[in-house]
C-alpha cells in the first residue's frame, strides 16, 4: 500500500490507516558493508558494475555487486574529496578524482589494477599553486574539464584524454608483465590542452534577438563597448574576488555557428560555460580548430543571452535544452536546435533565489496537447526542471512551447527540514530523492509533492554529513548507495564506523510501479542536427508562424491587461482630484 491509497479512508479508521501506510511505505536497506576510513565521496559506473570510493590515502574500486574491495590506490598525507567515474571500454573504466590539495587526477581501472594516468595540475612551481576547484570528465571519458584557480585569478581548461592510446598501453603493459599491478617507469600518453577560457574582462549584457546569436563576427567587440559605460562603476567590486565558471558538455544537437560541418561520430562537440555575476552563456566548439597557434583569448562560437544575472544552470540528457536559473526568480530553458528560447517563467514566490536545478527525466506532460500538424514537423518538446531555493522551498517548471505549467512547495518551518539533496530519480517516475539535513530520507513525487516512500537506516547509524551527503544513484542497477556513520548516541556494536547502505529499488513492491527505463547513453537521445545556418534560420522562421496563433492570443490578453489597467489608473486620479 503507498500513501496514494489513502484518498477515501473511512474518518473512523484514518488513523488505523495511518499507522499501516507509515509501516509500509518504510523501505530498509537490502545490504550493507564497512566503509574505509573518511570515505568523502563515491560515484558509480555508468553500467553499474563498479563503484568508485574516494577516501584517505587514496581511492578505491568495488564490485556493486559483491561489495568487495576489486582495486585500490593509495598515497600517504593525501585525501580524495571527489571522484567521478565513466566507462572507457568493455573491460576499463576512467576515475577523474581531486585530493584535499586541490590537485586533480586521471586514472583507469583494468584487468583488477588501478593505474594513473596524469595528473593535471602539476605544481612546479610553490609561489604559483593552481588550484582544482571542480573537474569533469565527460561521458565515455573522450574530455574533461577542469576549473583552476591560482593568485587570485580563475580560468577553465578542456583536455582532450588520448583513452585510445592509454588501452593499448595498458594492454602492452599487462602483456609484458601479468602479474604485476603497479606501473613501474609506465610513461603514458599526455594529455592535450584543448581550450583555455578566461572570465571576460567586461561581463556581456543581453543582445537584440535570437537570431544575434547566430553573428559571432562583431558581436563580443561589441558587447564589450557596451558594457565598459556601463559597469564602469562596478568593475573594482567585481574584480576583488575572481569569478568562478560552471561548465556542462554538450553532444550533437542541432546548429553549430561558426563550426565544422563534420560532426563526430562520438564524444562530445562542444562545451558551455557561465561565470558568475555573469548574465550569458557562452557555448566553444572543442573541434573547430583556431585560427592560429597564438589564439590564447578563444571567442565563444555563440551567446546565449539572458535579461538577469545567472545563478544555476542545468542541461538536460540528450543536451538539447539548456535550462538557466536567473535572479529575479526567473526560469529560460533554451533550445539549442532551434537557437531560441523554449520558454522563459517567472516564480512569483517571495523566497525564490534559486541555488540548484535538475531536469526531471520521464515527467508526465500535464500542460495542453501539442498541435498535431506542429509535433509532425517539430517533435513535441515539453521539458521538466526540478528547482531548489536557497530558502529550502522546491518548485516544478514544466514547459514546452507555448506552454507552461508551475507547482510549488512552501519553504520549511524548521532548519533541519530543508533538502540538502533534491534530485530526480532518473528510472523512476516523476520521483525525486530528498535528503533533509536532519538526515531524514525519502522519495518524492514531483507533481503533487507526496512522500511516497521513508528510506530508514538502521538504528545504530544516521546519514553521514547529512549537508553534503555521501551517495550514488546507478540506473543501470536502479539502486542508492549512501554512507551512514554510527549514531553516537547508540552504544558501540559489531558495525562500528561508516557503513555503505544499499537499497535496491527494483526488488521492492512498493517503488516497482514507477521505475521506467531509459537509453544507455545520451548520444542515443541526439535529434537529428540541422548541418548549416540556413536550416537553422528556416527551423527558427517556421516555428514562429506555426506559433503565431499563440503569439497573438498572448499579445491581444497583455493588451487587455495594460487598457484595464490604464482605466483603473485614470479613475483613481478622477477620484483623487474630486
Amino acid at each position: 500500500m503507498s500513501m496514494y491509497t489513502r484518498e477515501g479512508t473511512p474518518p473512523d479508521s484514518e488513523m488505523k490507516a495511518a499507522c499501516e501506510t507509515e509501516k509500509t511505505t518504510s523501505l530498509n536497506p537490502s545490504a550493507a558493508t564497512q566503509l574505509p576510513v573518511s570515505t568523502n565521496c563515491l560515484a558509480c559506473s555508468e553500467d553499474g558494475r563498479y563503484l568508485g570510493l574516494g577516501h584517505a590515502l587514496g581511492l578505491s574500486v568495488w564490485s556493486a555487486s559483491s561489495l568487495l574491495c576489486a582495486a585500490e590506490w593509495k598515497q600517504d598525507a593525501l585525501e580524495v574529496t571527489s571522484i567521478q567515474m565513466t566507462a572507457m571500454g568493455e573491460s576499463a573504466y576512467m576515475l577523474g578524482a581531486v585530493d584535499d590539495m586541490g590537485v586533480a587526477r586521471v586514472f583507469a581501472y583494468h584487468r583488477e589494477a588501478i593505474h594513473p594516468l596524469s595528473v593535471i595540475n602539476t605544481m612546479e612551481n610553490i609561489n604559483k599553486r593552481s588550484i582544482c576547484l571542480t573537474f569533469e570528465l565527460s561521458e565515455g571519458g573522450d574530455y574533461a574539464a577542469a576549473s583552476i584557480s591560482c593568485n587570485g585569478a580563475a580560468w577553465l581548461e578542456v583536455f582532450h584524454l588520448p583513452s585510445e592510446a592509454w588501452l593499448k598501453e595498458m594492454e602492452t603493459a599487462q602483456k609484458q608483465d601479468p602479474n604485476s599491478s603497479e606501473d613501474v617507469d609506465m610513461k603514458w600518453s599526455p594529455v592535450a590542452v584543448v581550450i583555455k577560457i578566461k572570465p571576460p574582462k567586461n561581463p556581456a549584457g543581453p543582445l537584440d534577438g535570437p537570431l544575434e546569436l547566430f553573428r559571432t563576427t562583431d558581436w563580443f567587440s561589441r558587447l564589450s563597448a557596451q558594457e565598459v559605460d556601463r559597469d564602469a562603476g562596478n568593475t573594482k567590486e567585481k574584480s576583488e574576488s575572481p569569478p568562478r565558471c560552471t561548465q556542462h558538455f554538450l553532444w550533437p544537437c542541432g546548429p553549430f555557428p561558426g563550426g565544422s560541418k563534420a560532426k563526430p561520430a562520438g564524444g562530445p562537440v562542444a562545451v558551455s560555460v557561465w561565470w558568475s555575476g555573469s548574465q550569458n552563456l557562452l557555448q566553444y566548439s572543442l573541434h573547430k580548430a583556431p585560427k592560429n597557434k597564438t589564439d590564447v583569448e578563444p571567442v565563444p562560437d555563440v551567446l546565449w543571452p539572458n535579461a538577469k544575472t545567472i545563478l544555476c544552470s542545468a542541461v538536460s540528457r540528450c543536451s538539447r535544452f539548456v535550462a538557466l536559473g536567473l535572479e529575479g526568480a526567473l526560469v529560460c530553458v533554451w533550445d539549442r536546435k532551434s537557437g531560441s528560447p523554449l520558454s522563459v517563467v517567472m516564480v512569483t514566490a517571495a523566497d525564490s533565489d534559486f541555488s540548484r536545478m535538475q531536469f526531471v527525466d520521464n515527467c508526465p506532460d500535464i500542460g495542453p496537447d501539442h498541435d498535431a500538424d506542429v509535433s509532425q514537423t517539430f517533435p513535441a518538446a515539453t521539458v521538466c526542471v526540478l528547482l531548489l531555493c536557497k530558502s529550502g522551498a522546491t518548485h516544478t517548471v514544466t514547459a514546452g512551447r507555448g506552454t507552461q505549467t508551475l507547482q510549488r512547495s512552501e519553504r520549511p518551518k524548521e532548519g533541519g527540514d530543508i533538502p540538502a539533496v533534491a534530485a530526480p530519480v532518473a528510472f523512476l517516475q516523476s520521483l525525486s530523492l530528498v535528503v533533509q539535513r536532519n538526515g531524514e530520507m525519502f522519495l518524492q513525487d514531483i507533481i503533487n509533492r507526496s512522500r511516497v516512500c521513508s528510506l530508514m537506516l538502521p538504528t545504530t547509524h544516521r546519514t553521514a554529513t547529512p549537508c553534503v551527503p555521501v551517495y550514488a544513484l546507478s540506473t543501470e542497477q536502479q539502486t542508492l548507495y549512501i554512507r551512514g556513520d554510527q549514531d553516537s548516541g547508540c552504544a558501540a556494536s559489531s558495525e562500528a564506523g561508516s557503513q555503505l547502505f544499499i537499497f535496491r529499488f527494483g526488488e521492492s513492491d512498493i517503488i516497482r510501479r514507477w521505475i521506467v527505463s531509459l537509453p544507455d547513453s545520451p548520444r542515443q537521445l541526439n535529434t537529428p542536427s540541422y548541418e548549416t545556418l540556413e536550416d537553422s534560420c528556416n527551423l527558427y522562421l517556421q516555428q514562429r508562424a506555426l506559433s503565431v496563433d499563440e503569439r497573438n492570443d498572448a499579445l491581444t490578453q497583455t493588451w487587455k491587461q495594460l487598457q484595464e489597467t490604464a482605466a483603473t489608473l485614470q479613475q483613481t486620479r478622477k477620484n483623487c482630484s474630486s
